[in-house]
């Protein structure tokens, strides 16, 4: 069976370790994608666009669902149709969909169900908040990628996930992290996120998880470090990593470049990384 973890690792074979970021906002689109066109179509097509372009250097793409949600109907539909262009064009290139879902159990059917069966991607990320009961809908899916919040990106991060917690009064990250990579993983689906611009928590939380997979946004526009990163975020064999850029590719130009300059960027971005492995 094809799973995410397997699509991952045919990448990795390729040193082949950025994840691009379909964060594609419709106010930021290049007025040459905009023109005549309507949101869906403009949406969609600046998406092909950046996968025709880059589908030889990634590991995968993350399209974050907020960014279409914003656009209605019009948004879901763009989003959906760039799934499905990417999974028949390129099948072997895994989609996360960053969608941050988790509720209680019957709940998560449904956002299992439009994740997976509906949109059609072959990973998700999830809050653990709820516990691996609620998520059990999610780690259910043995084919599928179930990525958990351990430590984001953001400036404000530590409110919750450094507080002590715990017999050993660990940092709630760490606690995270020990339980996807254990009790959660026994389907062998689940990866944690940990963000690029706390290389320190990187590492701990590597040592933490083994070999699993580790989902790490926050380089480029962010300004995690490349270096750091790797050194942090690599497993034992200097693989296990999705790092993830998205703005500072896919709107690398605003002109009609932007396909090729989105190339150019995921080009340099994997050379860095592959030169510190």
């Amino acid at each position: 069976m094809t799973t995410f973890i397997s699509l991952l690792e045919h990448h990795w074979q390729r040193d082949n370790f950025v994840c691009v970021g379909l964060d594609s906002d419709y106010q930021q689109l290049p007025e040459t994608v905009k023109q005549g066109k309507s949101v869906e179509e403009a949406l969609f097509a600046f998406n092909r666009a950046i996968i025709d372009a880059t589908h030889d250097l990634v590991c995968a793409y993350k399209p974050n669902i907020a960014f279409y949600e914003a656009q209605g109907d019009a948004g879901l539909r763009a989003l959906i149709r760039t799934v499905h262009f990417s999974k028949e064009t390129y099948p072997d290139i895994p989609v996360i969909l960053d969608a941050k879902r988790a509720d209680i159990g019957s709940t998560n059917l449904g956002y299992v169900q439009a994740a997976f069966d509906q949109i059609g991607v072959d990973a998700i990320t999830v809050h653990p908040y709820l516990g691996k009961e609620a998520l059990a809908p999610f780690l259910a899916r043995t084919e599928k990628g179930i990525i958990v919040l351990a430590k984001t990106s953001n400036p404000g991060a530590g409110e919750f996930q450094d507080l002590p917690v715990g017999p050993a009064q660990e940092p709630l990250y760490q606690v995270v992290a020990r339980h996807v990579a254990g009790q959660w993983n026994a389907n062998g689906n689940c990866a944690i996120v940990i963000g690029a611009t706390y290389p320190e928590d990187l590492r701990k939380a590597r040592a933490i998880v083994g070999d699993i997979p580790i989902l790490i946004p926050g380089v480029g526009t962010q300004g995690g470090a490349i270096a750091a990163t790797v050194t942090a975020g690599k497993d034992s064999k200097g693989q296990g990593m999705i790092i993830n850029a998205a703005r500072s590719i896919i709107f690398a130009s605003r002109g009609s470049d932007f396909a090729q300059a989105a190339r150019d960027a995921t080009e340099r971005l994997r050379d860095e990384i592959n030169s510190y492995r």
